[in-house]
């Protein structure tokens, strides 16, 4: 039996988020954002002071691939840390002011990825098609969970 491509999902997600990934990069370089960055960046801007365990789950990725993200954003100075008020011991992550300058135009960006992507679809397919893709997902999560 010969592996088709075109027929499979798993290659064609992986292929499409690819494509998105070099898309988003395009319309965020500019800003002095990396794609690895837009997740975390998504979830501060929705809460602050989230603490690193917080955004693992949030995020659904691994812990060493987070904290490697967040050492960097904090190099390039996208984040800084400070400790809990209510537990010294626990670091909460807060934007910069230039981070949080930078909102409206990275998700505008990230908007005109999508939009970029789904232009060959009506706005019917576009909700079948995003559905589709969170069923694929939540399959995927109860497998792995279970």
């Amino acid at each position: 039996m010969t592996f088709k491509k075109d027929s499979s999902a798993g290659y064609l997600a992986n292929h499409m988020a690819r494509l998105f990934a070099v898309g988003l990069h395009r319309r965020i370089k500019p800003l002095g954002l990396a794609t690895g960055q837009f997740p975390a960046l998504l979830a501060l801007w929705s809460k602050e002071g989230q603490t690193q365990k917080e955004l693992v789950q949030a995020l659904d990725i691994e812990q060493a691939t987070l904290a490697n993200t967040l050492a960097r954003m904090e190099r390039d100075g996208l984040i800084h840390r400070r400790a809990s008020a209510e537990d010294g011991r626990v670091q909460q992550i807060f934007l910069t002011d230039k981070t949080k300058a930078l909102q409206t135009e990275a998700v505008a960006a990230a908007r005109s990825q999508n939009k970029a992507a789904l232009a060959g679809f009506t706005e019917e397919e576009t909700s079948q098609f995003l559905d589709f893709m969170r069923r694929a997902i939540a399959s995927m999560q109860k497998e792995e969970a279970g």
